[in-house]
């Protein structure tokens, strides 16, 4: 068990003991009552932002302890363009990545979909909507957008996805049932470009991607702005990013092919 989660668990039984202590014995200091709800719900709300922490859901950071190359990720496409233009970066480096596209974007440009597919790429689940509050919404509502995306992805590719990352990171005691329901895997990160807002700079995003890169990384970048408002920073950042790749001797991988080379459920934080 992820230490995060003992310590949730932890942490809910000896709120439930002050309340009930509250009930039998009378009720506690004011400062102390706050003190205790003030920092647990300080921790939960970590564990609802740091997807890292596993506190609510198992999730993949890196590869396997044996594992070899780089996993590139990219969030938030497909786009008729930018997509494109990743995918052809990524042959002329001869690297292979995964892909979490949302499902509605997905729907929109299948073609782009099926390209990602044909050319020996991964797809995963992004949602169907990418709610950003998604982590704070109902069981039902988590459900039905995650069987949306999957089946939206499946009439695609013929193939129903099962590889996952969340909305902007976050996860839920919701999310967790849902996955377990749809028996997804959720992936994480080890090492992230940060260039999905508007404002981010390439050689920024170079500078923090290579730092992480090592045998067993995971990294996250994005082939589409959320919004598809701007052209992300990593369709000049991707090209410097697989140089220092080449010099490292890491190749690029598909997450799943990690996932599918030892056990399942085997490799998660």
């Amino acid at each position: 068990m992820p230490l995060a989660r003992g310590l949730f668990y932890l942490a809910t039984a000896g709120a439930i003991a002050l309340v009930a202590r509250s009930l039998i014995l009378g009720p506690l200091p004011l400062w102390l009552s706050a003190a205790a709800l003030t920092g647990y719900v300080a921790w939960v709300t970590l564990g609802h932002l740091v997807l890292r922490l596993a506190m609510f859901v198992d999730v993949v950071v890196r590869g396997p302890r044996r594992a070899r190359g780089v996993a590139l990720t990219f969030d938030d496409g497909p786009h008729p363009e930018h997509t494109p233009r990743v995918l052809d970066l990524l042959d002329r480096a001869g690297a292979k990545a995964t892909f979490f596209v949302i499902g509605h974007k997905a729907e929109a440009h299948p073609e782009v979909v099926r390209e990602i597919v044909r050319r020996g790429h991964a797809v995963g689940v992004h949602s169907y909507a990418h709610d950003r509050l998604f982590s704070l919404r109902s069981l039902r509502f988590v459900r039905d957008d995650l069987r949306r995306a999957v089946a939206a992805i499946e009439a695609i590719t013929g193939e129903r996805p099962w590889l996952f990352r969340p909305p902007v990171g976050h996860t839920s005691l919701r999310i967790a049932r849902a996955v377990e329901e749809l028996d997804l895997e959720v992936i994480g990160w080890s090492a992230r470009g940060v260039d999905g807002l508007a404002r981010s700079r390439p050689d920024r995003v170079v500078a923090r991607v290579v730092r992480g890169l090592s045998d067993g990384a995971i990294v996250l970048l994005h082939d589409a702005a959320e919004r598809d408002t701007h052209v992300p920073a990593t369709l000049q950042a991707l090209p410097r990013i697989l140089a220092a790749m080449d010099r490292k001797d890491l190749r690029g991988v598909r997450v799943d092919r990690w996932l599918t080379e030892a056990p399942r459920r085997k490799q998660r934080a």
